[in-house]
């Protein structure tokens, strides 16, 4: 068979474009929070109360691709979110940016944004197969060249909030998503489906529901899920409201997208290299290394170090963090049937979403009533303490069966 690359180009060209726009939000929306009301815990609100349509919709998103197709979800995703994404600056143009404007408009795309993402890990092993790629090296591309994307997008943010304002921000987040909806429409490949899969003739609600079926079926992929939520739940804090808190104190929006875009250069590294990795390392290891390296990196980082330490250790964290992702796609991509694959990567985004709805409220209101330095430390040991748990659970071997 005839080596293709062109699918597998024209998938990574989309999901760097969607990172890209993106992580810029991930950044630009809590900044437009702690603007408006100066508050930590109104920023967490808003990064809360946007989680709640990933959360609610993600099995219908994940059957939404399962049904109609991975790549054209891909396409439409995208277009959708450049709809919501032009919305801030218009709305900030005709009215004065409040919280509930900001609040409405990020739920807005929360609905659409996840499926993006997911719908592209879905299609990966479609595009791996025509270019004679193993799983482990398609995934570690694939997931380099994301967080290659969640690396530039932080610092564009930071340098275009500090130039441009932070609502005129999304008009450049706007655009990358219509880059990556372009580079999707270029994706030619067949897509891999199973014959007379049991409940895919079943009515909708059964069929959204076979994700959670297969996820609880499957101990290998349901302890590296766990795991992953641990990350979710106690770390994201830090990221999303700890960090932008500590930097909008001291004025300095350009310092945080230098950590966040070294904690994400660092991820592409430990991503890129994710198939060397297992050729000398378990799965199993792979994935303790990851889950002890954050915390030994937070802790230091808790204390607020000089610049160039907050740098240093956000290096670290992203090496650590970086064969993560390309362990999960991988487990995921082997041990789950092609015709569910967007159902239980849809639980995946389920986690990054449910994560911080349940705790981004909470650290808000932490750091307001405790400062920074002391709610940074204690999720920090908190990460160290569920990450102890995950290496030593007895079930983590499944990884490698």
């Amino acid at each position: 068979m005839q080596r293709k690359l062109a699918p597998f180009i024209f998938l990574q060209l989309a999901s760097f474009s969607s990172l890209i726009s993106g992580s810029m939000v991930f950044i630009a929306i809590p900044w437009i929070a702690l603007e408006i009301t100066g508050s930590a815990a109104s920023s967490g609100l808003v990064v809360a109360l946007t989680s709640i349509p990933g959360l609610l919709l993600s099995p219908i998103i994940g059957s939404v691709i399962d049904k109609i197709g991975r790549r054209k979800t891909a396409i439409w995703v995208e277009l959708l979110t450049v709809i919501t994404s032009v919305m801030i600056p218009i709305a900030a143009g005709f009215w004065e940016m409040t919280l509930p404007i900001l609040i409405g408009i990020g739920v807005l795309r929360a609905i659409v944004a996840p499926g993006g993402g997911t719908s592209r890990k879905a299609l990966v092993p479609d595009v791996a197969a025509p270019a004679n790629m193993t799983l482990d090296r398609a995934n570690s591309i694939h997931e380099a060249v994301a967080a290659s994307g969640f690396a530039i997008g932080p610092a564009l943010a930071s340098i275009l909030i500090a130039v441009i304002g932070s609502a005129n921000t999304f008009w450049v987040v706007a655009l990358f998503g219509l880059l990556s909806a372009v580079f999707a429409l270029f994706i030619k490949v067949e897509e891999q489906y199973e014959e007379d899969l049991v409940g895919d003739s079943q009515p909708f609600y059964v069929y959204a529901v076979q994700g959670f079926k297969a996820l609880f079926n499957t101990p290998s992929v349901f302890v590296l899920m766990s795991a992953i939520m641990v990350l979710a739940l106690i770390y994201l804090p830090t990221e999303m409201v700890i960090l932008p808190a500590y930097y909008n104190e001291i004025g300095f929006p350009e310092g945080l997208g230098m950590v966040i875009s070294a904690m994400a250069a660092a991820a592409v590294f430990g991503a890129l290299f994710f198939e060397q990795i297992h050729k000398r390392i378990s799965y199993t290891n792979i994935l303790r290394i990851g889950v002890i390296g954050v915390p030994l990196s937070m802790i230091p980082m808790s204390q607020l170090p000089p610049q160039w330490l907050m740098v240093g250790f956000g290096i670290v964290l992203g090496a650590a963090w970086g064969p993560l992702l390309p362990l999960l796609n991988t487990i995921i991509q082997t041990k789950i049937p092609a015709n569910m694959r967007g159902r239980v990567f849809s639980l995946e985004m389920t986690i990054w979403t449910a994560g911080p709805m349940i705790s981004m409220v909470a650290a808000g209101s932490a750091v307001d009533a405790f400062g920074v330095k002391p709610v940074y430390l204690a999720l920090s040991l908190g990460v160290l303490v569920a990450g102890a748990l995950v290496s030593f659970n007895k079930y983590i071997k499944e990884l490698d069966s």
